[in-house]
């Protein structure tokens, strides 16, 4: 990454943004880094990794920067006209191929699916694990968010955590899903008393609960590896 004032241009070759990138993968550059190629100069005073950051720095998160409008984004020193319409054009394909994608995904509308989609992240947890995936009118997912970690045993949900994301993202409907670490998916009391309460606060929100997924594993005498709150019946209220 870039120090002081010096201009990437005279920088040595291999840490430029742009060959690094060529070299090593976008992977491999910081958030300010890629910025940097989207801007191509900064100003007197400051390169464009620099201006990056800046831009970070005065909106507080890529996800803020993309929400900036043309007009806020001329206000950072060295950003022009022409940067911020790139910048804004950049994220407008980045939303796009997200929609792109939403679109292509399978419905999240049987357990199995829903499954599908946690199941290696859930692998890979030694404690229960609380997901919602956020949902369009069409059951294809918008978003996975993680709510919250627990012991090994125990996880606290609370209405507000699990609805501030779908409500943000607009979603029409969600899943709730976390896993059990014993393997065994089967829900406790507390498992269901949550369901419940949760799908209260959907009701008020007008945000459907289509189900609530448990992940174990699948053992000789248990072939699958999930449990569907849905298909026990248990998520009446």
């Amino acid at each position: 990454m870039a120090s002081g004032h010096l201009r990437l241009k005279d920088q040595p070759p291999a840490e430029r943004p742009r060959e690094r990138l060529v070299q090593r993968g976008p992977e491999a550059l910081t958030t300010a880094e890629l910025l940097a190629i989207l801007l191509r100069t900064g100003h007197r005073g400051a390169n464009a990794v620099e201006v990056g950051h800046e831009l970070l720095r005065r909106f507080g998160s890529l996800h803020g920067l993309a929400q900036a409008k043309l007009e806020e984004l001329q206000e950072v020193k060295g950003v022009g006209r022409d940067k911020a319409v790139t910048l804004v054009g950049a994220f407008a394909l980045a939303r796009r191929l997200v929609e792109e994608r939403v679109e292509e995904s399978e419905p999240l509308n049987h357990p199995e699916a829903v499954a599908r989609l946690v199941r290696e992240q859930a692998r890979l947890c030694t404690v229960e694990t609380f997901w919602v995936a956020l949902l369009n009118t069409r059951h294809r997912l918008i978003k996975l968010e993680r709510i919250s970690q627990g012991t090994l045993d125990t996880i606290l949900v609370h209405p507000r955590e699990v609805f501030r994301p779908a409500v943000a993202a607009k979603a029409a409907a969600v899943v709730l899903i976390h896993n059990h670490p014993s393997g065994d998916p089967t829900p406790s009391e507390a498992d269901v008393r949550v369901t419940r309460d949760l799908v209260r606060a959907g009701q008020v929100l007008r945000i459907e609960v289509l189900d609530h997924v448990i992940v174990g594993r699948a053992t000789a005498g248990r072939s699958r590896d999930y449990i569907s709150l849905r298909e026990l019946g248990v998520m009446h209220v």
